[in-house]
């Protein structure tokens, strides 16, 4: 793995950051598309998604967008939160 050694991003109030255009360009990220953060000890690990969630249709004979896929994330928290079994 490249590690850089510039310094990015800011320390804006809302916690927002810029990926800087030679990354942009090199994974083909365009204004709008979704990205998966998550972190690795005290790393924060960030990528493009592989495939396109909107073209996935299961059994249910409806298409699964992204919206649809972070409401059952949500709802799945929620219960999960409430203790449910």
């Amino acid at each position: 793995m490249k590690k850089c050694t510039k310094k990015y991003g800011s320390d804006q109030r809302n916690y927002q950051t810029t990926i800087p255009s030679d990354i942009r360009n090199k994974l083909k990220i365009k204004i709008g598309d979704r990205v998966i953060i998550y972190t690795d000890g005290d790393r924060i690990i960030m990528e493009k998604p592989k495939g396109d969630i909107t073209k996935i249709s299961i059994k249910l004979e409806r298409d699964i967008d992204a919206e649809y896929v972070e409401n059952v994330i949500r709802d799945a928290g929620n219960e999960i939160g409430r203790g449910s079994n």
